[in-house]
């Protein structure tokens, strides 16, 4: 028996959900057993390994458990969530005339939330006791006096990175844009609609969502080994990360565009590249154009934060003051990022204002 693709994305969906809900499940029950965290398993090496094995068996009979579950239910008529994102119009507006709180899948939903929230103060170690402890906000007073009373006499050297930070992000960006223009329309689902061509689009999104996955500090510490420490390691670890990050928004504006103009191209006999000029370009200039200045004003941000790793520009004399607790320089320096951001972020604000 076959089955629909809607069909498919619903299985893989509450697979992964139903998972995931065991997982947490399986976290907060051993959680309240024990009174601690993961974040304790250093204390006891033995202990540790238990609990992870006692984590993995919960998890796995929750996730079998939670499956047979959800089979009965469907055997009752009950949705779940995959059903309701992933059903035909007729269905999910079924789904939708029932009340949330009284919905299997809405009640699961609230459920995981409030579960996922538990465990993840648990896991950053939230605590209210260190973050009013007297010690503490005195530490955090001297430093933000520091801060508040910059030392000015920096001011021309941060400005000089800074301006090495910004054609950091300039270059990096520039770099990117002609070849995420290409590889857009390979990457774009309506595009690629030959079985040949289904491979390639599989495969580049794959190798794309995979450096796109990898953040562009990442990127900054591979080059930095790769070419050395400087802007050059900052700007190529930028222009791989805007290639990646570009190419995804880009092809889903494809994926977004009218059909009737490619269906007409395509009816008059054009070739595939006559069809992307003439039916497809027209219609992304603009949503590429607003994309690309957005990317641009993320990519100066994002030079500031690689330079902490080497990447060159204003982080690394950042880091370098910062390290030496000199909070007044620090302070100058912040004052300078703040300055070329907002500035920039108010400049693009007006761009994209305009193209529209």
């Amino acid at each position: 028996m076959s089955i629909k693709p809607e069909e498919f994305k619903r299985l893989i969906f509450d697979a992964g959900f139903f998972s995931y809900s065991a997982w947490l499940l399986a976290y907060a029950v051993i959680l309240l057993a024990h009174g601690a965290g993961l974040s304790d398993f250093t204390l006891d090496q033995e202990w540790a390994v238990t609990r992870m094995g006692t984590l993995a068996w919960a998890t796995a009979l929750g996730v079998v458990l939670m499956f047979v579950v959800t089979w009965l239910l469907a055997r009752a008529g009950r949705t779940t969530l995959g059903d309701f994102l992933f059903a035909n119009a007729a269905r999910k507006q079924v789904i939708a005339d029932i009340p949330f709180l009284r919905s299997f899948w809405g009640l699961h939903l609230l459920l995981t939330l409030l579960l996922t929230f538990i465990v993840s103060m648990n896991v950053t170690e939230v605590s209210i006791y260190e973050i009013t402890d007297p010690d503490g906000l005195a530490g955090a007073g001297r430093l933000f006096a520091g801060l508040a009373d910059a030392n000015f006499d920096l001011l021309p050297t941060a400005i000089a990175e800074v301006i090495e930070t910004v054609f950091i992000a300039f270059l990096g960006t520039a770099i990117a844009i002609p070849i995420a223009f290409l590889l857009a329309f390979v990457c774009a689902k309506n595009i690629m609609i030959h079985p040949a061509a289904f491979v390639i689009y599989f495969t580049l999104r794959t190798i794309l969502n995979v450096m796109r996955s990898v953040e562009p500090m990442i990127w900054a510490i591979i080059f930095t080994v790769w070419v050395g420490v400087g802007p050059f390691a900052g700007m190529l670890a930028l222009m791989i990360h805007s290639i990646a990050s570009l190419t995804k928004q880009y092809s889903e504006i494809v994926e977004g565009v009218s059909e009737g103009p490619i269906e007409g191209i395509r009816s008059t006999g054009a070739n595939p590249i006559q069809v992307v000029w003439f039916a497809v370009v027209p219609q992304v200039v603009l949503p590429y154009i607003a994309f690309t200045i957005y990317r641009w004003d993320i990519n100066v941000r994002m030079a500031t934060v690689i330079g902490l790793v080497g990447g060159g520009g204003i982080g690394t004399l950042l880091i370098k003051y910062q390290g030496q607790a000199m909070w007044r320089e620090v302070g100058c320096i912040i004052i300078v990022i703040a300055a070329v951001v907002w500035l920039m972020d108010t400049a693009s604000a007006y761009i994209r204002e305009a193209l529209k």
